[in-house]
């Protein structure tokens, strides 16, 4: 399977109901919260430092989603990224399209913050991002895993 990961502009000329409809059943309501806010124009991943991606498989379907916005709290670190809305569908799992898409995040996240977050409470997700060069620290109350930057 060859996966393509792409830079998404307007959410809304995505399909992302499957993502939405899978997640949903899984007992997330993240990524379709990542549809209403886009919508409304509460996150649109458009701040300085901030992106969203999409992953497509070879049939142009997008199997993946995920971005990265400012550290969302009151008070947050400006230099701080926040992993967010980051969703895999099931089947794709396990196939390196997350570890992709995560790649892409990050590289991106290293040319605009000193460090990125993320908060789970998975044991999959928390095996994932430590695989993918993240640090296990619940320090705050926010986050559950740290990936610093050099420089």
């Amino acid at each position: 399977m060859t996966y393509t990961v792409e830079h998404v502009d307007d959410l809304n000329t995505l399909d992302i109901e499957r993502l939405i409809t899978e997640s949903e059943t899984e007992g997330y309501r993240f990524v379709t919260r990542l549809a209403e806010d886009y919508k409304d124009g509460v996150n649109t991943f458009s701040k300085p430092g901030e992106a969203l991606y999409a992953v497509r498989n070879d049939a142009g379907d997008v199997i993946a989603i995920g971005g990265v916005n400012r550290f969302p709290v009151p008070g947050g670190d400006p230099e701080t990224g926040r992993l967010q809305r980051f969703y895999v569908l099931e089947e794709e799992r396990r196939n390196g399209a997350g570890s992709l898409l995560l790649q892409e995040i990050v590289r991106h996240a290293k040319d605009n913050f000193r460090e990125l977050t993320v908060k789970t409470e998975s044991s999959k997700a928390d095996a994932f991002y430590r695989h993918n060069g993240f640090e296990f620290d619940d320090s705050e109350a926010e986050t559950t895993h740290k990936m610093e930057f050099a420089g």
